[in-house]
């Protein structure tokens, strides 16, 4: 476990922290450092835990899972955030399940120019998203009836809103606290499992 503020371990923790840390475990049965940093306000896990299952891992989100987890990393490169990008880039690499398109979105992505392997409506999300994280005071209603041209629905809208919401929040916790993979087992999918594990 690694970050600027101290991160309570199981032993150490009291009832209502084991509690949250039971809601917090991974599909390995581990917690990861991004939720154990909020291991002295069990409340602020037990929000965090909700909010990032509700944005990505939601059996009723629409957008391709691939596509969630690419935008999620985007977002990290954008805001230089190591440990999402580890995370994150690891379940896109997965999902997407060929190297050299993965080789190529990754090198675009790190470039910043999205442009040169998508188009269509994941072009739109991925410009959407750099914007919203970038300059989220100059948003304006053409950047949303921008996705609505590229063929996506208000639902889908919402869902890569959310998405580009909560990696900047995400991003900003762990490069405010200094948290990195240090213990983590990287990536939602372990080496061997199936995608619906």
């Amino acid at each position: 476990m690694s970050a600027w503020i101290s991160m309570l371990t199981d032993a150490e923790a009291s009832p209502d922290l084991l509690d949250a840390l039971q809601l917090a475990r991974t599909p390995h049965g581990t917690v990861d450092n991004v939720m154990r940093v909020h291991s002295h306000r069990p409340n602020t896990m037990r929000g965090h835990v909700a909010l990032y299952r509700a944005a990505l891992h939601d059996d009723t989100n629409t957008l391709p899972e691939w596509l969630q987890e690419t935008i999620s990393s985007y977002v990290s490169i954008l805001n230089s955030c190591n440990y999402s990008l580890a995370n994150h880039w690891a379940n896109a690499r997965h999902l997407i399940n060929d190297d050299a398109k993965a080789d190529a979105i990754e090198t675009a992505l790190h470039a910043n120019k999205p442009e040169t392997v998508f188009d269509g409506a994941e072009l739109a999300l991925l410009r959407y998203a750099q914007k919203l994280t970038l300059s989220p005071g100059t948003m304006e209603e053409q950047d949303v009836d921008a996705l609505k041209q590229a063929g996506l629905d208000d639902g889908q809208i919402l869902e890569a809103n959310q998405i580009v919401g909560y990696f900047n929040y995400v991003n900003r916790l762990l490069n405010g606290l200094g948290v990195t993979t240090d213990g983590d087992t990287v990536g939602y999918y372990a080496k061997g499992e199936s995608d619906d594990t």
